[in-house]
Parts: C-alpha cells; sequence; structure tokens
C-alpha cells in the first residue's frame, strides 16, 4: 500500500503545473480506508472537459437556433416590407410652371426641389458625401457589417467623426424614400426592412445612381429638398461651382439641417461640421492638405446670399404672376393633370416682361388711381391663336392664389359689349354699311314705361352706325339689338366665347356680366379677321416620367371676314381725339377699341354721374388687351366721372409697350367689302349685299368718327361715293 501511495503522489507531483493553473482546487486526497476497500483514484479531468464540451454544445445549439429563428424574423420582416420603385428613390421636382422662355414663374409642392442630374454633380461633392456618411460605400452591398460594429464601437468611444450611425447610406436613401424619419419608428422590424430594401436597391441601381438619388433626396432646411436646390437657394449657383468649403457644408448639413444651419447667429455648429467633413475628406483621399487647410480656413457665411431679399424678392414675384399662375394651373387640372403631385413641367404662353408690364402699371403710380382699393383686372392675348400672355386680376395684392378678377369677377362690360352684341350682329346678319342710319331719339325699353338714356341725356338724332359706335350713344345701340334680334345676337355673341342669361334684349344692349379675359379673347376674334380661339394659357406639360405632350389651338369661325373688318374699321374711331376714348390713343399706333362704363341707378344715391365699372379693351394685328377697373363692393363705393378714363390710360401704357418690337401693320380690306366715300370719311360696306336702311334718310358720319380718303391714302376718284339715299 506504501507503494501505491507513493506512486499515486508521485503522479500528482508530475502534473503539479496542471494544479497550479487551477488555484481554486486543492490536490486529491486519499479516501479513508474503508470495509473491503482501498484507496480510490483520484477524478479523471477528461470528465470536465465533457462536461465543458456538453455546455458549449448547448450554447451552440442555442445559438444556431437563435440564428435561425432571427433570420425567420429578419426574412418575416423583409416580406412585408413596402415596395421600392426608382420614382421613390428620384425625389421628383416640384411641379413648375414655366414661362414662354422657359424660365420657372412658379412651383407648387410641399417640398421646394430642383432635380439635379448626375452630370451637375461635382465629383468634389459625392466624395464628401461618401467621406462623412459612408466611407465603405463602394465596399459593401447596401448593409455593412463591419460598419455595424464600427458605429458600435465609436458610440461607446463616444467619437464624432460622423461614423456613429450603423446604417449605410443606401439605407439612408431608402428610409428617407419609403419610411419616416422619426425615432419614434426606429423599431427592429423597421431596421430589418430598410435592411431588406438596401440590398434590393444595390441590386438594381449602379453607386453613382444611388449617389445621385441621395444628394437629391436630402432635406437641406429652409422648405427645401436636394443639394442642387440649397446650392442655388444659398448661394445662387449650380452645384459646379462651388468651393471646396461650400461643398462641404452642403454635404454635412442632411444630419441635422436645423443644428448646422449657415444663417445662424450662432452659426459654429455649421463650421464644425463643415471642417469635420473636410477633415473626413482628407482622410478618404479626396483632397489633399493644403486643400483642407485652405477650405478650413474659409469663414463658413463665405458666398451665401441674403435670405432675407431673396424671401423678399421670391414673395413679389409670385405676386406679379399671381393670377396667371392661378388660371394656368385651373387649366392643367381641366387637362387631367393631379397639380398637387410632383414631378410636372407645365409651359406657358406668358411673356414675363408683358406680365412686369401689366403689375407694375397697376401697381406703380405710373397710372393714377384715386384709392388703394379701386381695383383692376388685366388680359392679355395674343390674337392669332388664343394664347394669354400676360393677365393680373387685382392690385395692391398681398396675399398669393387670392381672388383673380380676370377670371372670376363678371362685371357689367357697359358699352364695351356694343360692337359684339349689337353693331357685329347688325352686320353679319343684316349686312349694314358702317354709314347705315341708326336713330338717337327719346325712347323707352321696349315692354316698359323706362326710359333709355345716355350720359349726358341728350339726343343726336339720326347719326350713322360709325357716328353711333364712336360716341358710345346707347340708345341706338338697344334699337339695333332689338332690329337685330335676340336669338342672332346670342348666336354672335357665343360665338365669341361669351354667354347670356337667356337670350338678351333691352339693357343686354348696354351691358352684360363679362371678364376681362372674355373680352380679350372676343375682340382678339375682331383683330384677327373673324376666328375665335379660346383663351388658353399651357403650351405643352413634360410629366415626371418625361413624356411631352404639347398642346395647339384651333380657332372657330366666328364671323366673316367683312364684318370683323367694318367692326374694326369703326373701332378705330373710338381712339380718335373727339371720340370716347381718346386717352387709349398711341401715336402712329394701328390699333382699335372700345370703351364701357356703368352707372348707377338713381335709388343707389350716388353723385351724379358716379361710375360703378369701367373698361376699355382694344387691339392691334398682334395683341389684344381688355381692362377693367372698379370696386370689389361698388354699392360702398365709386369711380369719380374725371377717372373714367382709367382703364384707357392704363391700356396705352401696357400696350405702348408691347408693341415696341412688333411690326406696326394695318388691317387690310378684304375683297367682299367696297369702299365708298361719304361726307368725307370712308366707309365700307359688304359687296353686292342687300340691306335695309329702315325707311330712315342717309346721313354722314361725324369728323374724326372714320378716316377721310387722304389718311386711307385713297382719292376719291378711286373709291366709290355712291348714293345717299341707302339700299332701301
Amino acid at each position: 500500500m506504501a507503494n501505491d501511495n507513493s506512486n499515486q503522489w508521485s503522479r500528482v507531483d508530475r502534473n503539479q503545473n496542471m494544479y497550479d493553473n487551477q488555484p481554486g482546487q486543492e490536490p486529491p486526497r486519499p479516501r479513508p480506508k474503508g470495509k473491503g476497500s482501498g484507496p480510490k483514484k483520484p477524478r479523471k479531468p477528461r470528465k470536465k472537459r465533457r462536461w465543458l464540451l456538453a455546455i458549449f454544445l448547448w450554447l451552440l445549439t442555442l445559438g444556431i437556433i437563435g440564428s435561425l429563428a432571427g433570420a425567420a424574423l429578419f426574412f418575416t420582416y423583409a416580406t412585408d416590407a413596402p415596395n421600392i420603385t426608382e420614382s421613390d428613390l428620384a425625389s421628383e421636382n416640384s411641379t413648375q410652371l414655366l414661362d414662354s422662355q422657359g424660365n420657372v414663374i412658379w412651383t407648387m409642392a410641399t417640398q421646394e426641389r430642383d432635380y439635379a442630374n448626375a452630370n451637375e454633380i461635382p465629383k468634389t461633392l459625392n466624395q464628401a458625401v461618401v467621406s462623412i456618411e459612408d466611407r465603405r460605400f463602394y465596399k459593401h452591398n447596401g448593409v455593412d457589417p463591419i460598419r455595424i460594429m464600427g458605429a458600435a464601437l465609436a458610440n461607446i468611444k463616444g467619437s464624432s467623426l460622423g461614423m456613429q450611425g450603423g446604417s449605410t447610406l443606401t439605407q439612408q436613401l431608402v428610409k428617407l424614400s419609403v419610411f419616416s424619419t422619426s425615432s419614434a419608428d426606429q423599431t427592429l422590424k423597421r431596421k430589418a426592412q430598410e435592411a431588406w430594401l438596401a440590398l434590393r436597391v444595390e441590386k438594381n441601381f449602379t453607386k453613382n445612381e444611388i449617389l445621385t438619388f441621395y444628394v437629391n433626396k436630402v432635406y437641406m432646411g429652409h422648405g427645401i429638398y436636394g443639394m442642387k436646390t440649397a446650392a442655388e437657394y444659398f448661394y445662387s449657383k449650380p452645384l459646379t461651382e462651388l468651393s471646396i468649403p461650400q461643398l462641404a457644408l452642403l454635404a454635412g448639413m442632411p444630419q441635422s439641417p436645423t443644428y448646422y444651419d449657415p444663417y445662424l447667429k450662432n452659426n459654429s455648429a455649421a463650421k464644425e461640421r463643415r471642417n469635420t467633413v473636410i477633415e473626413a475628406m482628407v482622410k478618404y483621399g479626396a483632397i489633399t492638405e493644403k486643400q483642407a487647410k485652405a477650405a478650413i480656413a474659409t469663414p463658413v457665411n463665405d458666398g451665401l446670399q441674403d435670405l432675407t431679399t431673396k424671401a423678399e424678392n421670391a414673395d413679389q414675384n409670385r405676386k406679379v404672376v399671381d393670377a396667371y399662375a392661378k388660371s394656368a394651373i385651373s387649366e392643367a387640372q381641366k387637362l387631367g393633370y393631379d397639380t398637387s403631385k410632383s414631378g410636372l413641367k407645365i409651359y406657358t404662353s406668358m411673356d414675363s416682361s408683358l406680365q412686369q408690364s401689366l403689375y407694375d402699371n397697376a401697381n406703380s403710380g405710373s397710372v393714377t388711381f384715386s384709392s388703394a382699393n379701386l381695383q383692376i383686372s388685366a388680359t392679355m392675348t395674343n390674337p392669332n391663336n388664343g394664347r394669354v400672355v400676360a393677365q393680373i386680376g387685382g392690385r395692391n395684392v398681398t396675399t398669393t392664389f387670392g381672388l383673380n378678377r380676370a377670371t372670376q369677377s363678371s362685371r357689367s362690360s357697359g358699352s364695351s359689349i356694343k360692337p359684339l352684341l349689337d353693331y357685329g350682329p347688325a352686320i353679319e346678319y343684316l349686312n349694314w354699311p358702317t354709314y347705315r342710319t341708326v336713330v338717337d331719339k327719346k325712347y323707352k325699353y321696349v315692354g316698359t314705361d323706362k326710359d333709355v338714356y345716355d350720359w349726358d341725356k341728350k339726343y343726336m338724332g339720326n347719326i350713322t352706325m360709325r357716328t353711333a359706335l364712336t360716341q358710345s350713344r346707347n340708345i341706338p345701340a338697344v334699337r339695333t339689338l332689338e332690329e337685330v334680334g335676340g336669338a342672332n345676337a346670342e348666336k354672335f355673341v357665343n360665338g365669341l366665347g361669351i354667354t347670356t342669361d337667356g337670350t338678351p334684349g333691352g339693357s343686354a344692349a348696354i351691358g352684360i356680366p363679362v371678364t376681362s379675359e372674355q373680352e380679350a379673347a372676343a375682340f382678339g376674334a375682331i383683330a384677327n379677321g373673324g376666328t375665335y380661339y379660346k383663351p388658353t394659357y399651357i403650351t405643352k406639360v413634360v410629366t415626371a416620367d418625361g413624356t411631352t405632350h404639347n398642346y395647339t389651338t384651333t380657332g372657330t369661325r366666328a364671323m366673316k371676314t367683312s364684318t370683323a373688318f367694318m367692326i374694326t374699321d369703326m373701332l378705330k374711331g373710338v381712339i380718335k381725339p373727339n371720340a370716347t376714348a381718346a386717352d387709349a390713343a398711341i401715336t402712329g399706333l394701328h390699333q382699335a377699341g372700345k370703351s364701357g362704363l356703368v352707372g348707377y341707378d338713381e335709388d343707389d344715391n350716388m353723385p351724379e354721374r358716379a361710375i360703378s365699372d369701367a373698361w376699355f379693351t382694344g387691339y392691334t394685328r398682334s395683341y389684344a388687351l381688355s381692362v377693367w377697373t372698379g370696386f370689389d363692393y361698388p354699392k360702398q363705393n365709386y369711380i369719380p366721372w374725371t377717372e373714367q378714363d382709367l382703364p384707357a390710360q392704363y391700356y396705352a401704357k401696357v400696350m405702348a409697350y408691347a408693341m415696341q418690337n412688333k411690326d406696326n401693320t394695318d388691317w387690310t380690306m378684304p375683297d367682299s367689302v367696297k369702299q365708298t366715300v361719304k361726307g368725307n370719311i370712308v366707309e365700307y360696306e359688304v359687296k353686292n349685299a342687300s340691306w335695309s336702311n329702315g325707311g330712315l334718310p342717309s346721313v354722314t358720319s361725324i369728323t374724326q368718327s372714320g378716316e377721310t380718303p387722304a389718311e386711307a391714302g385713297i382719292s376719291t376718284n378711286s373709291a366709290s361715293t355712291g348714293s345717299t339715299t341707302g339700299n332701301n
């Protein structure tokens, strides 16, 4: 037994090192001798190894089960992930209105964004973004395990190098495109879906495309999205013209646009963030130490524009084009476009210089308005195609997208309707010549005891249609409408885009509700020789997918060329010195037009000759311009008689400017019309047409109501003098 014990401890001695490494255990001692037994051998370490192995295997099994469960959960979440399309990633432009030269005049979207194509994004900006947001961007496939571990360590160490987040740049793009950015929504399910979609995005798009999506997607503060928009807003420059410190500032802002706003009074955070980006760019190899030193030494506000002035200018510009924009957007909606969505480019016919002229002459004091509350609406068209080139819906506008009086406020036309409802149909359907006799004598509306009066409450007796129109006499107009017949008058004026409330008659002859848009289009038909074009604003629309939809105009014959020419010739006399709209005269310009005044009834208790509505609609071969002035509440305010010519004065200012670079061409007499000289005035009649003078004596037009033979460039021998008895 002694030898056995000796051998046992010798084995212990040989394994002493093993026990020294297990200080928590003592060497085995011999068990006490028992009955029928000897000493036991010590416990073998192999049993403990088996125990440790069992624990390891259990942990491994649990790990595999956990991994499988995690994978199953991940794919469960992934299959429930929302769909993501290129449209989601691409960040469409704000819907924009553009003028006739392709300049943006209006944007309408909750997100102000101008999309940058890849060739508009400098390489330095892409490098700055990658340097600060995702240095391993070109090495991963959307999800970066190394980045995730690095982010964990960075957060533990408190690093501020911009790598704290575990999301790759691709994951950030996914979050911005289809998920909420609220921290409350950062759930495990959301993170799993974000990772899954990031893998899909990387599979379907190149790295450069992903970077382009990101640069356009991020919020940059001040209500704007995308770095191109920010460059234009902050610096008034394209991205390609920005310096390294400016690009670094933009690249660093998306992490917290408000905190890193360089316009803050204390912009130290913006400067620190910009410098962090610059340092990251050096580590990334995008710039040299020398470039970085120079960039860091640059003030953070270098090149920034004055946003107060910019905002004021933007607000002012919106006021200038407000009415036109409202009309164009309304037309786009009628064409079937959802203008509340992003990505539309709506090209219009607006001539921005003419639009500015309309606005300035209504607001700058070049035309005197006696009251700040005296309002105006004006519409200017191209009579040869119906395109609206300029429009204002009011003056002293304080809000945008408010009331557009040019289209939304129908007011009594006064005498400006006479060429359209009375004398136009008389020429068209009854073949009246310009010298046809009409009667200006005491008269009552048919079927009533109500007298028809002129502003002077006087009578001119038997006069020509030309004289009646140029002097704007009411009684001849009422009687002419009765002879034409309400049905014919309604047909004629409806063909010019003006609707009537029932068959016109009686007082309708001297005024019906119209807008300046309607009158501009109607007189435009006379200007072009008789073709009516519905007023339009849009020339083409480019949708978000790049599809272009062009919109042309098609006119309809509203009157004979003879009718249009003869009306125009008479309306030229309206602007003569002794006529009713002499203030519209522009020296040397071939033009025509008609004024209109609306008075008050006696029971309105207004001063004598008080005016509720004043009009002038005139035209050349190039433009038609209709102008209305009045108060929104005419029962409370009135236009003094001394200001009756405000619309004509306004018209003259705008039209003189508009015609500076246009051909000043006169109208050509069509073959269906014949000249005749009566009383030294050149008159016109429809060739070979039968007409009645109504049993009235023939008379001649008053001086200056028309052209003399000399003014018309004809001799009395070359024009028929005709009979003075009329074609009865």
